[in-house]
């Protein structure tokens, strides 16, 4: 079971509409890189970078390297993060 400073870290790390669409996207793309969330969510690329390494640093993202690019996966929570965002969208 997780603590509540461990549930904090999730939520804040989520707390952010474009993090939110960015998860959104990962969850329908898996490995997209840094170019194609940029592109597909007509974003700057540098605040998406941003934006994907606090993800990352909040367990809701993974990286891949794959070569010069690196592909974005969600986590295992991640995705549980994305059923309950989905629960929401549809209430």
């Amino acid at each position: 079971m997780k603590t509540a400073k461990q549930l904090e870290r999730h939520f804040k790390g989520a707390a952010n509409h474009s993090r939110i669409e960015i998860l959104l996207l990962v969850s329908q793309r898996p490995d997209i890189t840094l170019e194609m969330i940029s592109e597909n969510l007509d974003k700057n690329f540098k605040t998406v970078s941003e934006h994907t390494r606090r993800l990352v640093q909040a367990g809701l993202l993974n990286k891949k390297y794959q070569g010069r690019n690196v592909g974005h996966t969600l986590s295992p929570y991640g995705e549980t993060f994305i059923k309950f965002i989905r629960t929401f969208q549809h209430s």
